[in-house]
């Protein structure tokens, strides 16, 4: 009797403030989707970064007849020479235990796939072969690793540079990093309108009720059971936008992610629907805590029992 009595009198306030619990759900609907936007993007920068760090690899430019300006080059091509010498050190005791393969691309090799990856643009029509660098693409075992070739190779004549990929690669996490971050703020703020928002809901309810909270403060109704419905309420309103937040966290994965950009960038690595299921739980706990603690404090501080 007494639970039926506390849940007549919850949902007796949601019809009474029907437009603010809308206002709720809609507002910790959104707020808890950037949540989850900004979870799974985490969750992707760092599948991403295992998947790509460990395919990333290290390149020793040999030098071009254009290069100047390091002292290696002296305005030369890289001599057969002097590629067999960075072969033969690659292949040497000292190296070869850091290396799981290597392979060199030469002038014409590397044309044709700068024709291929710059397809269509204009770029390509001025690029001749000499122009670009002989290439040794190496595999480290441990791509921590990769100083011990800067180091063996640097100085070496006919080697123009030696590049670590992963430089490029932490750029990229660098953006994605800051789109994530930018998520959560946009979150975290949002969250913080959601809560000031039940709040003011729970308030004005409260205030509708004023009479017959002060007839069951005067018939011994505890704090606990007078303040219990209005907890209710927001923590109901917050649950509906909290599972509408997990629907929208699936359709994100399971539409955008899986149905568009895991088939347009098919050598990547994404977040699956495994990924989302982590998600719901951590947006509806969140939703549910966040509506409990905003009702509570409300109902504590403003209404007068």
């Amino acid at each position: 009797m007494r639970f039926a009595l506390v849940m007549s009198e919850a949902g007796s306030g949601l019809k009474r403030n029907l437009s603010m619990v809308i206002s709720v759900v809609l507002v910790t609907f959104i707020s808890l989707t950037f949540v989850g936007t900004a979870i799974l993007m985490q969750m992707q920068i760092g599948q991403m970064k295992t998947y790509w760090y460990d395919r990333a690899q290290v390149a020793v430019y040999m030098c071009t007849a254009t290069d100047t300006t390091p002292p290696t080059c002296q305005g030369q091509d890289a001599t057969a020479a002097q590629i067999e010498a960075v072969k033969t050190k690659l292949s040497s005791p000292a190296l070869s235990p850091f290396i799981e393969k290597f392979y060199f691309e030469n002038h014409n090799q590397a044309y044709a796939d700068f024709k291929k990856q710059f397809k269509g643009n204009p770029v390509a029509d001025y690029v001749t072969p000499e122009l670009l660098n002989q290439t040794f693409w190496i595999k480290l075992k441990n791509q921590q690793q990769s100083d011990v070739i800067a180091q063996s190779l640097s100085g070496v004549a006919g080697v123009q540079s030696i590049t670590d990929q992963r430089s490029y690669l932490d750029q990229i996490f660098r953006i994605l990093n800051a789109a994530s971050l930018t998520a959560i703020a946009i979150a975290a703020v949002m969250l913080v309108a959601a809560a000031l928002l039940i709040a003011t809901t729970i308030r004005l309810s409260a205030f509708s009720r004023r009479r017959e909270l002060g007839i069951m403060r005067l018939v011994g109704a505890s704090n606990g059971f007078i303040q219990t419905p209005f907890v209710l309420e927001g923590v109901f309103a917050a649950l509906i936008g909290s599972v509408l937040s997990v629907g929208a966290v699936f359709a994100i994965v399971q539409f955008f992610v899986r149905g568009y950009l895991a088939q347009k960038m098919q050598l990547t690595s994404f977040v699956g629907l495994d990924s989302a299921w982590i998600v719901a739980p951590i947006l509806i706990v969140v939703g549910i805590g966040l509506a409990a603690l905003a009702s509570n404090v409300a109902i504590s501080r403003y209404l007068k029992v």
